[in-house]
C-alpha cells in the first residue's frame, strides 16, 4: 500500500482551512478542497479521505499535492486548462483583418460580411465573429465613400453646382 506525502499545517494556513471548510458563501469546490487539506493534516490517506468525503481517491491526491506544491493559493483555483483550439487559423483571421482594413473591394465602397466571407473563402457568420472581436464596422467609416454609380461625377457636380 501507498503512503500519501504527509501534510503540515502552520497556525495561520489550518485557520485560514477551518474557515473555508466552514464558510457558507465561498464556492463548494473551494469548501471541499479545505476539507481534503485538512483531513489530510490529520495524517489520513487519501482512500480515507475519499470515503469520508465521497469523491474519489485520485481527486484526494490532486488536492493533497497541489496543497503541497503551491500552499493555499493552489487550493482557490483550478489549473488553467488548453482550451478548444480555434477553427479558423490565426493566418487566415490576420488575412481578413487585414483585407478589411487596407483594401476596398471592386464593387463596393466597403466591405459587407457576404462580400468579405466570398473574398476569403469563409463563412459570413465567422467573418461577422471575427469583426466583433476586432472591433472592425467597416459600414460605419466616418470618411467620404467614393460611389461606383455610372455617371457619378456629373451627379456629383450638379449637385455641389447648386
Amino acid at each position: 500500500m501507498r503512503v500519501a506525502p504527509t501534510v503540515t499545517l502552520t497556525d495561520p494556513q489550518r485557520q485560514t482551512l477551518e474557515q473555508w471548510a466552514r464558510g457558507r458563501s465561498l464556492p463548494a469546490r473551494q469548501v471541499e478542497r479545505a476539507r481534503i487539506v485538512l483531513l489530510a493534516a490529520a495524517d489520513r490517506q487519501d482512500l480515507e479521505i475519499a470515503a469520508e468525503l465521497r469523491i474519489s481517491n485520485q481527486k484526494a491526491a490532486r488536492w493533497r499535492k497541489r496543497f503541497l506544491a503551491a500552499g493555499i493559493t493552489g487550493l482557490e483555483k483550478d489549473a488553467p486548462r488548453p482550451g478548444r483550439t480555434p477553427s479558423i487559423p490565426a493566418a487566415t483571421v490576420e488575412q481578413v483583418i487585414r483585407t478589411t482594413t487596407r483594401q476596398r473591394p471592386r464593387d463596393a465602397t466597403h466591405w459587407s460580411t457576404r462580400s468579405m466571407a466570398a473574398q476569403a473563402g469563409m463563412s459570413e457568420a465567422s467573418v461577422r465573429r471575427i469583426w466583433k472581436a476586432h472591433g472592425l464596422k467597416p459600414h460605419r467609416v466616418e470618411t467620404f465613400k467614393v460611389s461606383n454609380a455610372p455617371q457619378c461625377a456629373e451627379k456629383l457636380q450638379a449637385i455641389v453646382g447648386l
